[in-house]
């Protein structure tokens, strides 16, 4: 699985902690070279430092802030001027804010949008145009379990990564003429930065490893799949609710995500 792009370029955004440092690791091991981008140059540079070394691969590095709507083309212009050919394209970067909806901070809010959703699209339209051209390459979004359902408090980030899920899975379907595989990946709780980053410390319920989430994303996209939920019991449980009425799935997801008082303006 991890040879699968071995040779070949592959650009990771929010390379710099959690699921997107295992999934550069994942493919360095296997001989990929990588165009890391986040918002930390210095997170940047020791990944890259360290996954050249170890696996003899190239890197190069390029800092970026998706809540930026013009940072997707300076990605795509700094791949372009440095003849770096991308046959794997990782949509990673995003993240959520926990707490009470109106009392969230607005312009959080809005470059949630923009990171989660806007740059996703924007980036997937830039590669994918090159790869139409070649009939040739494969792109991996980061969805969630949240996609499936509604989520109280977490409700923007909810929405973001059911969009995730839906674009993801009607490109899986539309490039295949071309020979370009989609996939969505759909992890739970996974150990990383992003329950702190969210104001969510509390709640990290059966955390699987991002390694583990990493391999699983991979394998489904090698294998063609058009979405994978990462886990046993995610999967049941993404799955058994559709079994059980919407308003009731949202209610007993209110409960479990009620914040305390403390939390109300995360």
């Amino acid at each position: 699985m991890r040879e699968a792009w071995s040779g070949k370029w592959a650009l990771v955004t929010g390379a710099s902690a959690g699921i997107g440092v295992a999934l550069a690791e994942e493919l360095a091991s296997g001989g990929t070279n990588l165009v890391l981008t986040a918002r930390r140059k210095d997170r940047l540079e020791a990944l890259a430092e360290r996954l050249t070394s170890t696996y003899k691969i190239r890197t190069q590095v390029v800092p970026a802030d998706l809540a930026d709507p013009r940072a997707p083309e300076g990605i795509y212009a700094f791949t372009r001027e440095n003849g770096i050919e991308v046959d794997l394209l990782i949509n990673n970067a995003g993240f959520g804010k926990y707490g009470e909806f109106p009392f969230a901070d607005k312009q959080r809010l809005l470059e949630m949008v923009q990171v989660n959703c806007a740059a996703v699209v924007h980036l997937t339209h830039l590669y994918l145009r090159e790869m139409t051209a070649r009939r040739r390459g494969d792109i991996l979004i980061l969805a969630s379990t949240a996609s499936f359902q509604a989520v109280p408090y977490i409700s923007t980030y909810a929405a973001t990564k059911a969009f995730d899920l839906l674009f993801a899975e009607g490109l899986a379907e539309e490039m295949k003429p071309y020979g370009i595989r989609v996939c969505a990946l759909c992890p739970g709780s996974t150990q990383s930065e992003f329950h702190a980053v969210a104001g969510q410390e509390t709640f990290i319920h059966r955390a699987e490893s991002a390694q583990k989430v990493a391999r699983t994303g991979l394998r489904a996209l090698a294998g063609g799949k058009s979405y994978v939920i990462s886990g046993l019991g995610n999967y049941l449980g993404a799955h058994g609710e559709r079994l059980v009425p919407r308003r009731l799935v949202t209610r007993t997801a209110a409960r479990l995500f009620k914040p305390k008082d403390k939390n109300r303006a995360c």
